[in-house]
């Protein structure tokens, strides 16, 4: 028998249906489970959601659950730590600073692209992958992603000409291992997921640096060849001793679950929960990325193209967990709010993925710029809110980036972190 009920109501040992209202307001990817952790009516609690259906005949009734639980900030143990979790979601686990994260991202990701650059040029040479530089390298940048998610994937989108190959592989490896906490995945599958998204463009290395770099459009046969990759990697990576579910995914991640994919055209019930995530990690990368013959799309605006593209390409679950993960407006995202302030998103907020914290600086009434102000849009009291995403291109603000990246030491970003980036990338 079901039964909709206020959140505040809410307690554990119900058996939650339904959350009464968008799937991107509340804090998992699940909608029908037995809440029986306090973090996680805590997430709820402190999501926008107002009300859920519960089902009593799977869990207990208003009058025959337990009084609420008061649940603090307090650190979390080092058990509970251990549990994978809903970072961005759950105030009990304890992360850095965006400001502070930003600067070891920075630091992490140039160490990253050349212990990347070093391993796939050995694997150009004839070389098989060195799994354990990889897995020491996942190891770190999960740790940074577990100190605080939207740093190094945002630091790890800047990327130039001669690094993307590199440094494609240093976002992915971040997003699937955000993507892999997001989902509740145990630690073991989510280092599998960072190694995978790690290794999973390695087959490149076997693709003529003038085809993967070639700034114009590719024939037939070129275009084949770039194709090729996954199966390439596959067999590259078959000689590394890596993990079965790396390889799944190095050779799945173009799949798609309508069918229309490559290399084998595999549909939804065939591919691998990785290869899913690998999936929607890679095109979202890939897709804010600057490209030979255009720039690539503000984050929010790609969020929104793949969210068109997620009812044939992606799987809805991983999807709809990779929205949780990185955020309507992910860090970076260009938005107009109601007051008129144009302003660039520095940090999600903890309840709601539409009320991030903003870096305001141009006001549309005045048409002129205005003294930066981060605006917290989940703060009591604020009445702003985002009322549109903007197109970069449009504006030309020269300093974009350094505006959500203020802070951070110049010299430790991800060299040419202004410049466009060149990439042949096979969607």
């Amino acid at each position: 028998m079901y039964k909709t009920i206020p959140v505040g109501q809410l307690r554990l040992g119900m058996f939650i249906v339904e959350f009464r209202g968008s799937w991107m307001e509340h804090p998992f990817w699940r909608s029908k489970f037995l809440l029986s952790e306090p973090a996680d009516l805590e997430r709820v609690r402190v999501s926008s959601i107002q009300e859920v259906c519960i089902d009593i005949s799977k869990g207990c009734d208003v009058q025959d659950c337990a009084p609420p639980v008061r649940l603090t900030a307090a650190p979390a143990s080092a058990e509970a730590r251990s549990q994978p979790a809903v970072v961005r979601a759950d105030p009990c686990v304890p992360r850095n600073s965006m400001e502070n994260e930003l600067k070891r991202a920075a630091v992490l990701c140039r160490q990253s692209k050349q212990a990347v650059t070093s391993m796939f040029q050995e694997v150009r040479m004839g070389r098989a992958v060195n799994s354990e530089t990889a897995r020491a390298l996942v190891a770190e940048i999960s740790d940074s992603v577990t100190r605080h998610p939207g740093a190094l994937i945002s630091l790890a989108r800047l990327k130039t000409a001669d690094d993307y190959t590199y440094m494609h592989s240093v976002a992915v490896c971040a997003l699937m291992v955000a993507l892999g906490r997001q989902l509740g995945l145990q630690s073991a599958q989510i280092h599998q997921a960072g190694m995978a998204g790690l290794l999973h463009d390695v087959g490149k290395m076997a693709v003529p640096i003038e085809v993967l770099n070639k700034p114009g459009r590719l024939t037939a046969a070129e275009f084949a060849i770039v194709q090729s990759h996954p199966v390439q990697g596959f067999e590259l990576l078959g000689q590394s001793g890596v993990d079965e579910s790396v390889l799944d995914v190095c050779l799945h991640h173009h799949e798609k679950v309508d069918g229309s994919g490559y290399p084998k055209g595999l549909r939804s019930d065939q591919i691998s929960i990785l290869a899913k995530m690998g999936a929607v990690c890679d095109v979202y990368d890939a897709i804010t990325s600057n490209r030979p013959y255009k720039n690539g799309w503000d984050p929010a605006e790609s969020i929104r193209r793949m969210a068109e593209w997620a009812p044939g390409h992606f799987d809805p679950r991983v999807f709809q967990a990779f929205v949780k993960s990185v955020g309507i407006y992910p860090v970076g995202s260009l938005v107009r709010l109601a007051s008129g302030r144009v302003g660039v998103v520095t940090e999600q907020g903890t309840g709601s993925l539409t009320l991030p914290q903003v870096k305001v600086f141009y006001s549309t009434t005045s048409q002129m710029r205005i003294p930066a102000q981060v605006v917290d849009l989940a703060a009591g009291g604020c009445s702003d809110r985002i009322v549109g995403r903007e197109n970069p291109d449009l504006w030309q603000f020269p300093d974009l980036q350094t505006l959500w990246i203020a802070g951070t030491e110049a010299d430790s970003l991800p060299s040419g972190s202004q410049s466009p980036g060149f990439v042949r990338h096979a969607a």
